[in-house]
């Protein structure tokens, strides 16, 4: 039978990062996806800086650039489509070298990861391969499937199997593992239209807060659109695939732009859920992305968080393949990637509920409300400001109980000389960030660890992120997360950095 160090089943964004960071490491995978080729259909749209400098990291800088739109933020709109409030973000480059929020199509996403994927020879994905069954013992995974095509079942042998198999995940249904309901179910139309003629819309996302129907309306492309509008009860996609039905729900955007110049990509029904799996690892066995965690779409966090748990654990697991990091690392991925998409997910249902809910009394309130929220203390970052909170606190994330710290939060990445930012200088390593000059032993022991020095130079962004933290030093992950900070840089921060990937 043959062996792989790591089995992913499923070709979405989560399994296809998690395969390009692996094999980055050297790791060699195997993908298992049960479609032939790229799931034609567009589902996400939106991700956050955060997430864009994944992209970055995994190569593809250039090419999503290419394929997106930076987005300009929220518009709340009353029935009537007068702007109740606008929170808009800053598409120029934040914090992380990219727009704080991006708008694009998931195919075009998909194709280009693969695309990206191909160039590592110890990456193999297989199209029409359907997972059937995971069976574990002590020295690895056995994971069963069949070839669609030609009805023949094979197996592969696995050190680890991360199940990216999304919401009807086969992975989390052979590890025990359920599902827990956060509170939220919504059924909403999503329609996708394509169309030449020009809509003229502010370019971010606008939120109808309408008590007869909400809605969502967004362009993901230069000819695409997205619009979501809640299902009554009795009603289903069906009931506006015809053009005739759906153009009195979106003509608010399109106007008088006739109903033949609008191509209906898909009218599909989606139910939004708020739910998260009760654990996510089951030995050798990890869940990811929508096999881990559903959350409604109001904040456009579903796939980001798919791609930080691939950020998260592939780092920790190709550690362990090489003998550089203990096992039990592996134990943190869940503590802080739990912690952090239930918090994600409670964000989604506050801004969804505040937005939709609450029939004409809740429409007389925001009319009301609404154009004063921008005076509400820190309700405007709420909206806007893309950084998501801090991990929770694990063998990874040493982080103080009494006092705000920068541990647990990404650190920025800064321009470091020139053009280099500061992932380009840690590539994929550990780091030091400091202010403080170090010692030729500090030096020594920090290059013996396959660590990389940044220095924080006076008036630099670095330096003053450190400030804001009250320190002077920072340890820093290979996923770009703060491990540690210290006042100063001492022997004891240096000791915090493992012996990585050498």
């Amino acid at each position: 039978m043959t062996a792989v160090p790591v089995v992913i089943i499923g070709a979405g964004p989560t399994g296809l990062t998690a395969a390009t960071l692996l094999a980055q490491y050297g790791v060699e995978c195997l993908i298992l996806e049960r479609w032939e080729s790229i799931y034609p259909q567009p589902r996400a749209v939106a991700l956050d800086d955060e997430v864009h400098r994944i992209l970055a990291r995994l190569g593809l800088r250039d090419e999503f650039a290419a394929i997106s739109r930076p987005h300009r933020g929220l518009r709340l709109l009353d029935r009537n489509m007068r702007v109740l409030a606008e929170f808009q973000r800053d598409v120029a480059q934040g914090r992380h070298g990219y727009p704080q929020g991006s708008l694009f199509d998931q195919p075009e996403l998909e194709a280009i990861l693969r695309g990206n994927l191909a160039r590592y020879d110890s990456a193999t994905l297989r199209g029409n391969a359907e997972v059937t069954a995971l069976t574990q013992d002590a020295s690895g995974v056995r994971v069963e499937f069949t070839d669609t095509a030609t009805g023949a079942h094979e197996s592969v042998c696995a050190a680890y199997v991360l199940g990216c198999d999304g919401a009807n995940s086969l992975t989390r249904a052979s590890t025990g593992a359920s599902m827990q309901d956060l509170g939220f179910t919504q059924r909403w139309l999503v329609i996708d239209v394509a169309t030449e003629a020009a809509l003229d819309q502010w370019e971010g996302v606008h939120q109808l807060s309408d008590p007869a129907r909400a809605g969502t309306y967004m362009r993901v492309g230069k000819t695409r659109y997205r619009w979501e509008f809640p299902l009554t009860p009795g009603e289903t996609a069906d009931d506006y695939r015809a053009p005739a039905r759906l153009h009195p729900l979106i003509s608010r955007w399109t106007r008088n732009i006739p109903v033949a110049e609008l191509e209906i990509i898909r009218a599909a029904e989606y139910t939004f859920r708020a739910q998260l799996a009760d654990r996510w690892r089951d030995r050798r066995v990890f869940l990811l992305g929508d096999a881990a965690h559903l959350t409604p779409p109001f904040i456009g966090q579903g796939m980001c968080a798919g791609l930080r748990d691939a950020m998260n654990l592939a780092w920790k697991l190709a550690g362990v393949l090489d003998g550089t990091l203990a096992e039990t690392v592996l134990d943190t991925y869940e503590i802080e990637r739990k912690h952090h998409a239930r918090a994600m997910i409670k964000l989604a249902k506050f801004i969804g509920t505040a937005m939709t809910a609450g029939g004409e009394l809740g429409n007389i309130i925001r009319r009301a409300v609404a154009p004063r929220l921008h005076l509400v203390p820190g309700l405007t970052d709420l909206a806007t400001d893309s950084q998501t909170p801090p991990l929770h606190r694990s063998e990874l994330v040493v982080r103080p109980r009494l006092r705000r710290s920068l541990t647990g939060r990404l650190c920025p990445n800064a321009i470091i000389d020139g053009d280099h930012r500061f992932d380009d200088v840690a590539a994929g390593r550990f780091s030091i960030v400091t202010s403080t000059e170090p010692s030729a032993a500090q030096r020594a022991d920090i290059e013996r660890r396959g660590a990389v020095l940044v220095t924080a130079r006076p008036g630099s962004e670095l330096h003053r992120w450190l400030r804001t933290g009250g320190v002077r030093a920072a340890v820093v992950r290979p996923d770009g997360t703060v491990l540690r900070t210290s006042r100063r840089l001492l022997p004891h921060t240096i000791d915090t950095v493992p012996s990585f990937g050498g």
